[in-house]
């Protein structure tokens, strides 16, 4: 199983940026896969998650102006970022673990999930 994540980069405040998780090893569109970010000197914590099932839950921090989908096509999930602000400053990374089904609950316990792209650096400044 491997997660790539990309799409990071600096952008404005108010601006938008989209994050891919490439998946391989395994088809995507069978397990939770979830969006989780690290700000310097900050505990990792979760955003957004997919269920098999195309539920999603996102958190309420950014409720509203990030959406996660996915692509079963192309076994990716995506994170789309819109109305950006200097908190959302931040090293994202995507994960996925086979055995969540309810990934609401799941989001708060990032150390449950056992498999882990490399982060992509998202900056929000002017």
């Amino acid at each position: 199983v491997q997660l790539q994540a990309s799409g990071g980069g600096l952008a404005q405040p108010g601006g938008s940026l989209r994050l891919s998780c490439a998946a391989s090893g395994y088809t995507l569109d069978y397990y939770t896969i979830a969006w989780f970010r690290q700000a310097p000197g900050k505990e990792r914590e979760g955003v957004s998650c997919i269920s098999s099932s195309d539920s999603t839950y996102t958190v309420d921090s950014v409720k509203g102006r990030f959406t996660i989908s996915k692509d079963v096509a192309k076994n990716t999930a995506y994170l789309q970022m819109n109305s950006l602000k200097p908190e959302d400053t931040a090293v994202y990374y995507c994960a996925t673990d086979f055995e969540v089904r309810n990934c609401d609950v799941a989001l708060g316990y990032p150390h449950r999930w056992d498999y882990w792209g490399k982060g992509t650096q998202v900056t929000v400044s002017s």
